[in-house]
């Protein structure tokens, strides 16, 4: 494989910011889940105005297909048909006036609509 192949390669993994982590870590923790196997899954669906949508949840434990990655203590589970449209992604948490919650920022948006809720790649 040649260096410009390399660096033109999709990312095989999503990023996850401290805060984002000791967010997800204090909600799983509340809800009496062992962090040290469970984990946040980061997903995609059909759905929203825009055709893509993200989704996240809590899982006991990864499926057999999920890229798993762990970061500030967080493990994060991205099942392989996911990571297609949101490898290179970065997963925040924003706590403000305006708005509180988890955000992705994802490269490889094309567009989104207008609430932000759902993208196109």
């Amino acid at each position: 494989m040649s260096s410009e192949a390399a660096e033109n390669a999709p990312a095989t993994h999503v990023e996850v910011t401290e805060a984002a982590a000791a967010k997800a870590l204090t909600l799983m923790e509340g809800e009496g889940m062992d962090v040290d196997v469970g984990g946040l899954r980061l997903f995609v669906q059909q759905g929203g105005c825009a055709g893509l949508s993200y989704g996240m949840r809590f899982d006991d434990e990864p499926e057999d297909d999920d890229e798993i990655t762990e970061h500030h203590g967080l493990r994060v589970f991205v099942d392989s048909a996911s990571l297609k449209y949101i490898g290179g992604s970065k997963l925040d948490y924003e706590d403000g006036l305006q708005a509180e919650g988890f955000h992705v920022e994802n490269p490889n948006v094309v567009s989104e609509c207008g609430c932000g809720e759902s993208f196109r790649t």
